[in-house]
């Protein structure tokens, strides 16, 4: 039992929820792993959403809502912690759901697929039901991809994405946006739009900012993208955590 009275509550109850989710067939072993160094990250930046991670919430949202054909990518860790989150998402925009998973089998996709469906997700992408192709540049079972979703996005949302399956997709002129905590990482350096927070604080501000930014004229989205830099983003992410254990500046 964790009392909410512990400074570390919310993570605490975080890393449960990532035990329950392996326990439970979710996640594969590697995925708490993936949690942990995320969770190191947090901690670095003071576990609050920057206003840096602001500015690339507004750009993502800008550029989902332009989208023609937004789909959104979720492995194991996203399902376990934002399920609900992400269906909301997924309906404000329009977009499909697709399971995509580092280390795949019938009995993850079939549990995650369960898990989507009682949080409300119809016509789940991703599965062994609907036609595939695959992604040019990547080797077996982590080029699949389903021909109704990645294949033909032309933005794709990619929270906790690994670093290949990232370039490749860039490679195929994708708009990709990512939610990483690691913004040195291959994913975050990569990715067209980069927001460095915790998933299970910037998808609720994705939600918000969609909202916000819903009846802007396509003109002002457009811009809003272009404005934004993900080079200056990730050096401002470094720069926050840096300036946070010096005590130079407030997030």
């Amino acid at each position: 039992m964790i009392h909410k009275d512990h400074p570390r509550y919310k993570s605490l109850k975080l890393r449960e929820k990532i035990v329950d989710a392996y326990k439970n067939g979710i996640l594969a072993e590697s995925g708490m792993i993936a949690h942990g160094r995320g969770e190191a990250f947090d901690y670095l930046l003071g576990e609050e959403t920057t206003s840096n991670s602001k500015k690339a919430v507004q750009a993502a949202a800008a550029a989902l809502i332009l989208a023609k054909n937004p789909v959104i990518s979720v492995n194991g860790n996203t399902v376990a912690l934002v399920s609900n989150e992400i269906v909301k998402l997924a309906d404000d925009l329009n977009a499909r759901i697709e399971i995509n998973l580092f280390h795949k089998t019938k009995k993850r996709i079939s549990i995650i697929k369960n898990v989507l469906n009682d949080a409300g997700a119809k016509n789940i992408l991703g599965t062994d039901h609907e036609a595939k192709a695959l992604i040019k540049g990547l080797e077996g079972p982590r080029a699949s991809s389903s021909r109704e979703g990645v294949y033909i996005a032309d933005v794709v949302l990619v929270p906790l994405e690994d670093g290949d399956r990232a370039e490749a997709l860039v490679k195929l002129d994708k708009l990709l946006i990512t939610i990483d905590l690691n913004p040195l990482s291959r994913t975050a350096k990569t990715a067209t739009i980069t927001i460095v927070d915790n998933i299970i604080r910037a998808i609720p501000n994705l939600i918000q900012a969609v909202h916000e930014l819903n009846n802007v004229e396509d003109s002002t989205l457009h811009q809003i993208v272009r404005d934004f830099n993900n080079q200056e983003n990730l050096d401002e992410s470094l720069k926050k955590i840096s300036d946070k254990h010096t005590g130079r500046v407030k997030p």
